[in-house]
């Protein structure tokens, strides 16, 4: 068995491309870097080795995957009866960090979609991402490399950390720029809503879709949905401000307990990149308590707040 260094493969390299293209045309696993986590990535046409995602995940199998495609050309293969506002909206953001849910043909298989007659569909904006899409002659599943519910991956370190010889190979595209997941909307009727908050808001949404968007509603259908979600193993508490959390450190310290507080000043995009990597390290140190001072809402701060409110739920 490879150690764990040497199945990190530079992602810019046509080598480990090739090598991920015949990893995965064996139904074998591998780690592909995006824009907002890494991906634990199988070909969307191969059932066994989608299975395999949820065996190594620990995920339901009812949870659906993210499909995710080169180009908008390809749209039309794995998605149908797409309203005309959807088109506007994927045209507009794609490539970048926003899913979206359509009715799905058949060439989209029950594994990805849990048995539903949707489909999420998304186009990654990251160079590594698209150069292995583009060598294929099909679609990929990537879900969060990660065991369910805990911290995403946003390098290619934490992918190894997680799963271990779980993965064959892990494609390093560095750091991931955004460092949460894409928003997710469903677009699958002529009332869309939107199911998870990402990079994108909802204020752009409906400016280029001329539509408005509901909050979600009904059972959980989509990524990142469930109610305990991106826990760490270290307790999470909620804070308002600097200032309670100044006061929150102290009173834990008192108790003999380990904190460390998360606050980034409502910088939003460093608070996003820098999130789950300081929530990784905090286990790492064995730290008792963080202490995340919420960010305001609104546009990226909604996506951030999401994240630490399910964090803070799996206590």
């Amino acid at each position: 068995m490879q150690n764990n260094a040497s199945r990190i493969l530079d992602g810019n390299l046509a080598t480990s491309i090739d090598l991920a293209v015949a990893n995965l045309r064996n139904d074998l696993l591998i780690g592909l870097p995006t824009e907002t986590v890494y991906g634990l990535a199988a070909l969307a046409s191969h059932p066994k080795a989608i299975s395999k995602i949820f065996q190594v995940k620990a995920r339901p199998t009812s949870h659906p995957l993210i499909l995710h495609i080169a180009d908008y050309q390809q749209l039309e293969k794995w998605a149908k009866d797409i309203p005309q506002y959807a088109r506007n909206i994927c045209k507009h953001f794609w490539p970048g960090p926003l899913t979206v849910i359509l009715m799905r043909t058949e060439n989209v298989c029950d594994e990805i979609t849990g048995n539903r007659e949707t489909v999420a569909i998304r186009i990654p904006n990251h160079k590594v991402a698209l150069s292995l899409l583009n060598s294929l002659n099909d679609g990929l599943v990537a879900p969060s490399a990660n065991r369910f519910g805990k911290v995403s991956p946003t390098s290619a370190k934490h992918v190894i950390d997680d799963l271990g010889d779980d993965v064959s190979l892990v494609l390093d595209g560095g750091t991931c720029e955004i460092g949460v997941e894409s928003t997710i909307i469903d677009c699958s009727s002529n009332r869309p809503q939107i199911l998870r908050s990402g990079a994108i808001s909802i204020i752009e949404l409906e400016e280029i879709g001329k539509i408005k968007f509901a909050q979600s509603d009904g059972i959980s259908r989509a990524s990142g949905m469930l109610e305990k979600h991106y826990a760490p193993n270290c307790r999470v508490e909620l804070v308002d401000s600097s200032q309670q959390a100044l006061q929150r450190f102290d009173e834990i310290s008192d108790q003999g307990l380990t904190s460390e507080i998360i606050d980034f000043y409502d910088d939003l995009q460093l608070y996003a990149n820098q999130l789950y990597a300081r929530l990784r390290q905090a286990d790492e140190r064995k730290i008792h308590t963080v202490l995340a001072v919420m960010p305001s809402k609104g546009g990226l701060g909604d996506a951030i707040r999401d994240r630490l409110i399910k964090a803070a739920v799996a206590n």
